[in-house]
């Protein structure tokens, strides 16, 4: 075990990297210099000024892959934070620093899980990591890039834990076994500029706004499914641009985003929002356009098989079963699901994105044990 990173060393170590997004920051070179002494083929995956890390152990199947990032949010108000935010001081058995829990830990976590896995107890398959650092950016140059390399190069695998941090009141209570889909809609209310005192002479388009954003709001998607809370659309923008209250503007404009679960695909929701368009702009005399940006769709790794064998590891550690969600936001499972069936498992989250992160280092500790553990039943090791 001589060359096994202990996890919470290497979390400090990559706190240390100032790896702001898309910035590398030295994280990436970090863990290729760990991995590599320990029998990992290391091929780092560049695109789009991104550097990402794609790191296997062994040639045969199964594969377990562990996925994560190495990017994080900027810092903000530095001097509000009570510590130095690459710094990663430890203050009463506590880590502070920009990513120690979205996510440093849970990248340092696996990694330290897989290294002892292969130097205690070689499996008869294959371990591959995949690292990026572009998930809190654009998402655009990082794990799609890292899944575009791998089609080309024939890499597969056959289950996925991404480390997020997942778990709400304490380790191990939660398990994200999906996500909902989430798109963006750009509304615009086109009429006619007129004066005010003269209505009559104007096609006004924020009564047919409003109307629509009331609509929007107000129609329910769904109520839900069996895995799946009901969908959700939240009002984000309404904006007119007009300083004169003596003047009928000539558009108006609105921003919405979408939640959907597995009720509905992205083409479905675009129906269902442009035939109430349709219906509200219809003899008004304005015009409507929209344009979309879908950011992922819903999906669901369906309990069973793997996800049993995760959940049943969490209930033994921690004499609690794991609850298995689909809430929150996106993550890069959206992209890792057309590669293998993906869960999502880490630390609890309260901290994350927020001045002064932190994460107690018991909690990494016993993460890695977690992993570990999981590995171990995965291969029948354990």
């Amino acid at each position: 075990m001589s060359n096994c990173p202990d996890p919470v060393d290497l979390t400090a170590a990559l706190i240390r990297c100032p790896s702001v997004t898309p910035a590398e920051g030295g994280a990436i070179s970090l863990l290729e210099s760990v991995l590599t002494p320990l029998g990992f083929a290391c091929t780092r995956v560049s695109r789009g000024g991104v550097e990402n890390l794609y790191a296997r152990w062994g040639q045969s199947a199964p594969v377990f892959a562990f996925a994560g990032h190495t990017d994080v949010v900027p810092v903000g108000d530095q001097a509000a934070w009570s510590a130095d935010p690459f710094g990663a001081e430890i203050r009463d058995g506590i880590i502070y620093g920009r990513g120690a829990t979205d996510m440093k830990s849970g990248v340092a976590a696996f990694v330290a899980a897989a290294a002892r896995m292969v130097s205690e107890t070689p499996p008869d398959g294959s371990i591959s990591l995949l690292i990026t650092g572009d998930e809190e950016g654009d998402a655009t140059d990082g794990t799609v890039a890292i899944l575009d390399w791998m089609a080309q190069s024939g890499e597969t695998a056959d289950f996925c834990i991404v480390g997020e941090p997942t778990s709400v009141a304490r380790l191990g209570d939660v398990v994200k076994i999906g996500r909902r889909g989430s798109m963006t809609g750009y509304l615009r209310i086109a009429g006619q500029q007129g004066h005010s005192a003269y209505p009559e002479r104007a096609v006004n388009p924020l009564p047919v706004l409003a109307r629509v954003c009331a609509r929007l709001a107000d129609t329910p998607l769904d109520f839900g499914s069996a895995h799946f809370q009901a969908s959700t659309l939240a009002l984000t923008s309404i904006d007119v641009g007009n300083p004169a209250n003596n003047v009928i503007p000539a558009e108006g404009r609105a921003v919405f985003n979408i939640r959907f679960n597995d009720l509905h695909n992205s083409d479905s929701v675009k129906v269902w929002v442009e035939e109430i368009l349709t219906d509200e702009v219809k003899n008004t005399g304005t015009t409507a356009e929209i344009e979309w940006k879908v950011s992922g769709e819903s999906f669901l790794t369906e309990p069973g098989g793997n996800v049993d064998l995760v959940s049943e590891v969490l209930t033994r550690a921690t004499l609690e079963r794991p609850m298995l969600t689909t809430g929150g936001g996106t993550s890069d499972a959206r992209f890792i699901k057309a590669l293998c069936p993906v869960v999502e498992f880490g630390l609890v989250g309260d901290t994350m994105h927020q001045v002064d992160e932190r994460v107690p280092v018991a909690d990494i500790a016993k993460l890695s044990e977690l992993y570990l553990a999981i590995l171990r039943r995965f291969f029948n090791l354990g």
